[in-house]
């Protein structure tokens, strides 16, 4: 009989609650900040982050979980008598903790040839509950008979389709990580422009700026209808950093728009509000099944 473990890191931004009750493991990213280091959800709640983030005279970097501490979670696996593991990552292309992991399996093989473990390493291609949430649905499925390729099959369909649309309220962040300079965004600022950011399969693009908070939510909402015909038949979750208010006003509107409640709403954790900064709001949607090459023309 088949006995199957769940692993991912903490960029997942999966709440510990749902964590325990899928029964999914998370290894945390360690985060630098002013010469020190943290680990994400010991050292600090998402609400402590994003202060020391306003406080911060520089910008908070991440690290890769190594091969090793991969190496201790397959093993320990394998000593529990797991048959299959899945192990789902953050980006591959944003972290070389995918690659660690890969590196990590061919350790366990080398050390122990006769391990019966499967191990399936997934790369999500994104961040967040933007993954969070399908390995959550993976898991239920197999606790509740699925075969663990068919639950995996359609998480990874999900990665296919599943999108972002991230505004940011303020760019100080970005000028503090040098991506964008700091003529842009003291003009940005003085104008009081707003960027409004897709992020499909780890890569980011500006499609509109807008002048003034309030133009925000409805830019983001006329994006989302860009990439989908029919929201009311489509699910979507709404992320948010620190203001509980912005993500309330984002709700309001789109349950009014697209006519049902999101999925969840969710925090992003520090390895990911890192790079976003701590005024940041997005809607998650599971779009069509694209490439990178296919987008909505930018919105005037």
């Amino acid at each position: 009989m088949s006995k199957v473990a769940f692993l991912t890191d903490s960029s997942c931004d999966i709440p510990a609650d749902l964590a325990e009750k899928y029964g999914i493991e998370i290894a945390c990213f360690p985060i630098n900040l002013e010469g020190k280091e943290y680990i994400e959800r010991r050292d600090m709640t998402n609400d402590q982050f994003y202060e020391m983030m306003r406080e911060a005279k520089g910008v908070p970097t991440t690290a890769a979980i190594t091969p090793l501490q991969w190496l201790e979670f397959y093993t320990r696996f394998a000593d529990e008598g797991y048959t299959d593991l899945v192990h789902v990552t953050i980006n591959a292309g944003g972290s070389s903790t995918n690659q660690n992991a890969h590196a990590a399996a061919h350790m366990l093989a080398e050390e122990r040839p006769d391990c019966p473990m499967k191990i399936r390493i997934i790369d999500s291609h994104t961040y967040s509950m933007v993954f969070g949430w399908y390995v959550c649905e993976c898991a239920r499925k197999v606790r509740n008979g699925a075969s663990v390729a068919d639950a995996v099959l359609e998480m990874e369909e999900k990665f296919a389709r599943v999108e972002v649309c991230l505004a940011a309220y303020t760019l100080k962040q970005m000028k503090k990580s040098g991506r964008i300079s700091a003529a842009a965004a003291f003009a940005g600022e003085l104008l009081g422009l707003r960027p409004i950011i897709s992020l499909n399969d780890g890569v980011s693009h500006v499609e509109a700026k807008v002048r003034g908070d309030a133009a925000v939510p409805p830019a983001m909402l006329k994006w989302v209808h860009s990439r989908v015909e029919n929201m009311k038949e489509t699910p979507y979750m709404v992320a948010y950093t620190a203001s509980t208010a912005r993500r309330d006003e984002l709700v309001k509107l789109c349950k009014k728009e697209f006519g049902h409640a999101p999925l969840c709403t969710f925090q992003l954790g520090a390895a990911v509000s890192a790079n976003t900064g701590p005024d940041a709001i997005a809607i998650v949607f599971e779009g069509k099944p694209r490439r990178l090459c296919d987008y909505a023309p930018s919105l005037p």
